[in-house]
């Protein structure tokens, strides 16, 4: 067996071991992963594949790859936590290979190794291949369309590296995997390669390093898959879905979508400390670096830096500020990471003072949140006057039960430092990364283990477990005052039959056929309360729930 494959299947196994287990050890969260799922869940009752459903009407926001891949692991483990997030879980197992085999075909077998073991240790990639959201496949996808339009560029003018195929098939297929990037989550895909592209033109002095035919036949590429879905869509239904599609990304990028606003240096903050312990040795990319033995090296290094900032400055102008538009930087921030240990393991680069602070500040800030959270939950009512919010208060009155042994991922991230600096000072630098991002990639799963039940304990399991109780009993179940998805899922709602259902008058105020059940959070209660012949049912962790009964006809 080469070492590629041995390696490649080892990875395989990392990944299947820390991110398929536990995934459907709690309730999917609201929005976006119940809104994601009950897509998918109305795909396999509608058998409607192209045009995307939520609460069985069009659902025009996102484009439906990724839902077909929630479907498909529906069909084959059921409707569930577990299908919903299956497939980022194989999304981070292709990313683990992925990067290791780009590595090793750059450098050598220990580059990859270190840059699948700097993606598998940094936080959030990890937490995200835990999930049922659409970004790592997205990232996935444009990150390999800008790869292969790399490769296409390095063929074409006579790169060191050698490459078997013609550079019209590098170019094809760069193009085909943005174009499975749009139909995973639209056209931010083509535009974060084509602005990456204009950059990289600029830094040529505007030299015409990728003919017009070329480009064209890039985007042609992108089109046809893309038009496997628009055209047919299209076709099939005509223009009014497409259009309101394209109105929602034009409104997603102008203005602040539902709420989400945030600072200017929002996600430099988020990629900071949420890419912990990789963030800290990007960094140092950024400044003075040895030279590379190859030309094709230091070009790829300029890519990688190029399709940083764009992405992290694009959202930086985008309105909303949301965690995971900043992740596409994952590759790119991980792959400069990567150089750097590696350079540090040669011993090119000198593991300094600012290096070393910067590891051992943010673990210190994760192990005194991780250590100090049980102990100030058990302290719950001290808490309870330092939030002003009504909704939040009543939280907290969740019967969440903490044990103190919560702190064990904290202890344990305090014995990976210990260890891996242990190894630093040996000036066992391989072993010191290795012991680094493989413990703090145990650390995140440790933490999902011990901490996120009890969260979403006090976040919404009350109302979930409400629209649980009602699956299977012929009614109408919504929310009130607040938006939500979890009324859908986990009610399991079937099919409409009465297009009056729609209209939420008519359910507090008309002639109902069947029962109404209304789930209002605690400062919207009052509203439901007016509402004459609402009964309140009770109360619990923030939400209220009301009935509000049909007339029986004799």
């Amino acid at each position: 067996m080469s070492q590629s494959l041995r390696t490649s299947l080892l990875l395989a196994l990392l990944g299947a071991v820390f991110y398929i287990p536990f995934l459907g050890g709690v309730h999917l969260f609201d929005w976006d992963e119940i809104n994601f799922a009950e897509i998918s869940r109305e795909m396999l009752i509608t058998k409607e594949y192209f045009r995307v459903y939520v609460n069985f009407q069009p659902f025009w926001e996102k484009p439906p790859l990724f839902f077909w891949l929630q479907s498909l692991a529906m069909e084959g483990f059921g409707v569930g936590e577990f299908a919903a997030r299956l497939p980022n879980a194989l999304c981070g197992i292709a990313t683990l290979l992925l990067v290791y085999q780009i590595g090793r075909r750059l450098y050598h077998h220990r580059f990859g190794l270190v840059w699948a073991l700097t993606y598998f240790g940094t936080v959030l990639p990890f937490l995200y291949f835990k999930s049922g959201i659409i970004d790592p496949w997205f990232n996935f996808f444009i990150f390999a369309g800008i790869y292969h339009f790399v490769l296409f560029y390095w063929k074409k003018d006579d790169f060191e590296l050698a490459l078997p195929h013609s550079q019209w098939r590098y170019l094809f297929l760069g193009g085909f995997w943005i174009g499975m990037g749009i139909l995973t989550k639209g056209q931010t895909a083509y535009l974060i390669a084509v602005l990456t592209m204009g950059v990289y033109w600029v830094s040529q002095r505007f030299r015409m390093y990728v003919s017009v035919p070329q480009f064209l036949f890039f985007t042609l590429a992108a089109a046809i898959v893309m038009l496997t879905w628009y055209g047919l869509e299209t076709w099939k239904n005509g223009t009014w879905f497409i259009e309101e599609f394209n109105k929602y990304q034009y409104r997603l990028f102008s203005t602040p979508d539902a709420g989400h606003k945030g600072f200017p240096g929002y996600h430099f903050v988020v990629l900071l400390i949420g890419c912990f312990p990789a963030s800290i040795f990007a960094l140092r990319a950024f400044w003075k670096m040895p030279a590379e033995s190859f030309r094709y090296r230091d070009d790829f290094r300029r890519w990688m830096k190029y399709l940083f900032w764009v992405v992290l400055l694009l959202f930086t102008i985008v309105k909303s500020k949301i965690v995971h538009y900043s992740s596409m930087c994952y590759f790119p921030l991980t792959y400069l990471a990567a150089v750097v240990i590696d350079k540090i393991v040669a011993r090119e680069i000198r593991f300094n003072s600012v290096m070393r602070a910067g590891v051992w500040g943010i673990a210190g800030v994760f192990v005194l949140a991780v250590v100090a959270l049980p102990f100030l939950a058990m302290q719950i009512e001290v808490l309870k006057p330092l939030f002003k919010d009504p909704f939040a208060q009543a939280n907290l009155e969740a019967d969440v039960r903490w044990t103190g042994w919560e702190i064990l991922p904290g202890v344990w991230l305090l014995g990976v430092m210990a260890v891996a600096f242990y190894f630093f000072k040996k000036t066992n630098h391989w072993r010191g990364f290795q012991t680094l991002f493989v413990g703090t990639g145990a650390f995140v799963l440790l933490t999902l283990i011990f901490f996120i039940k009890r969260i979403e304990g006090y976040s919404q399991r009350a109302a979930i477990t409400f629209f649980e109780s009602k699956i299977g009993e012929d009614c109408y179940v919504l929310t009130h005052g607040y938006r939500s998805y979890a009324h859908l899922f986990y009610t399991r709602k079937p099919p409409v039959t009465n297009e009056k259902s729609y209209d939420r008058n008519w359910l507090y105020t008309g002639d109902i056929d069947k029962d109404v059940f209304v789930v209002s959070k605690i400062q919207s209660a009052h509203e439901v309360e007016r509402i004459a012949g609402m009964e309140e049912l009770g109360r619990k962790n923030g939400f209220v729930f009301f009935v509000r009964k049909a007339v029986k006809k004799e």
